[in-house]
């Protein structure tokens, strides 16, 4: 087995000898017809966490060469879009599974290679099955019926009628709670469409499986039949126009953490006005020095005061870890950088931002935004982090707003626009002058910041932002 190079998982390749029917842990064996010497690719976890993905698209077509480091697909996980890096040489054989399909589990074969060009030709009726895939679905045991005391009168049906009955009552028993709703991705639309719930249909596909005309031909059981006549209310004269969006992997896994993080995280707010003159000036300066060697934004500024404020006031640094039965704080400040793509939030990280310089981190920043908005981020450049900023200070409408815990961290910084301020000045003419102002709300876990290390970490990152020279301390 090899590594993928770019993205560090192990692929579970399967390679057969010709003619191996026996089965074992890492081998497959296939149909009555024999094949030639051939290599399963599996679905592969491209990410510690994805337990299924979605082809957006092949990169190779059946008959293709492959190469070691190549892009064979681009596959949906449960964070982003990555590509597929292939780490073997010979051809396509055979996609068993195309564009465009979804769930598809870890280890579920997608596709077939072989090492001899011949024998491309051979797998062109290579099916799933051949390859060993488990079925769709393990067939729910069906109960033995219950004998029934048995009448007198009644006679006993013949064996051949018992035998249709209880294949049909079989086939009819309603869904158990609990048990798993298998149904084609046509099927789901469908029923998603008009409002249905699968769990009310029965399927008539293999092993149960819930197919479109099922969902099409459903009539929902009708509930206790009114005594009187029901008016039929007056049609709507305006009809609400909508567009249906299905959720992606990572719509789902944002969901599901963000709704986690505000139900098991007790979470408080902190806001201050910070002055950010100096902090201008400073960027001025160094941007006007750089030769074009870098160009510092006040993101990468910061970037670098969280970091150092965080070093002053550990407690914000740490993760809680209810399982462990710890607080992890971290004596590395990895700060996590929210990212806006096209397909959801991301949070790339800048790792040991504490000891890096201003040009350092303001590269690392550009090339992460950068590779997080066309999805070529690694798993292990946006999971983790001690601790999240989030910037909407680009937007000039947005003066203040709150920011949700990225779990298990203890802090996020919520920063907002840049705004012109009167603030007394008795050197003044006129008594005040205007200095330039931003809003700054941290959002921290009670569980591991009280309230007074929340206000001691504001003021420290105040002190910072307002005296930018001590970045340099």
């Amino acid at each position: 087995m090899s590594a993928l190079t770019a993205l560090r998982v192990t692929r579970p390749l399967l390679r057969f000898p010709a003619a191996r029917v026996s089965l074992n842990l890492f081998a497959r064996g296939y149909a009555s017809k024999s094949w030639p010497e051939h290599t399963v690719i599996d679905m592969p976890a491209l990410s510690p966490t994805m337990t299924q993905g979605n082809i957006i698209k092949w990169h190779k077509a059946v008959g293709d060469q492959l190469e070691p480091g190549e892009s064979i697909a681009e596959v949906e996980t449960d964070k982003a879009s990555m590509d597929f890096e292939f780490q073997e040489d010979g051809y396509l054989a055979k996609i068993l599974l195309g564009d465009g399909t979804q769930e598809i589990p870890v280890g579920k074969p997608i596709a077939v290679y072989v090492e001899d060009k011949a024998d491309v030709e051979a797998f062109e009726s290579f099916t799933i099955e051949d390859a060993g895939a488990p079925a769709a679905a393990a067939a729910p045991a069906k109960e033995e019926p219950k004998e029934e005391p048995k009448e007198a009168a009644t006679p006993a049906p013949s064996s051949e009628e018992s035998k249709s009955e209880a294949k049909l009552s079989s086939s009819k028993q309603p869904r158990s709670a609990g048990s798993r709703i298998i149904a084609s991705p046509l099927a789901k639309t469908i029923a998603l469409e008009k409002g249905i719930s699968l769990k009310e249909i029965t399927g008539t596909g293999p092993n149960g499986r819930i197919v479109a005309k099922d969902v099409e031909s459903y009539k929902p059981k009708s509930t206790a039949a009114p005594s009187a006549p029901v008016s039929t209310p007056a049609p709507s004269t305006a009809t609400a126009a909508y567009q249906d969006i299905p959720l992606t992997n990572m719509r789902k896994v944002i969901s599901k953490r963000l709704t986690e993080s505000k139900q098991s995280a007790p979470n408080y707010i902190i806001s201050s006005s910070i002055s950010v003159s100096k902090l201008l000036k400073l960027r001025a300066s160094l941007n006007a020095s750089s030769n074009d060697r870098y160009k510092i934004s006040v993101n990468d500024l910061l970037i670098k005061a969280i970091a150092v404020a965080c070093k002053r006031v550990p407690e914000a640094n740490a993760y809680y870890l209810e399982q462990e039965g710890v607080i992890r704080q971290f004596e590395n400040v990895d700060v996590s950088v929210a990212v806006a793509t096209p397909t959801g939030l991301i949070t790339p990280i800048v790792f040991n931002a504490d000891s890096k310089g201003l040009e350092t981190i303001s590269k690392t920043v550009k090339d992460l935004g950068k590779r997080a908005k066309e999805n070529k981020l690694k798993p292990e450049e946006f999971q983790g982090g001690t601790i999240t900023i989030s910037n909407l200070g680009m937007n000039p409408s947005v003066s203040f707003f709150t920011s949700i815990l990225n779990p298990p961290q203890s802090a996020i910084i919520a920063i907002g626009t840049t705004e012109k301020k009167a603030v007394p000045d008795k050197g003044s003419p006129h008594g005040f002058v205007f200095d330039d102002v931003i809003q700054i709300t941290g959002t921290f876990d009670h569980r591991t910041v009280d309230g007074a290390k929340g206000g001691e970490w504001v003021r420290a990152l105040k002190q910072i932002v307002e005296n930018p020279l001590e970045l340099l301390l």
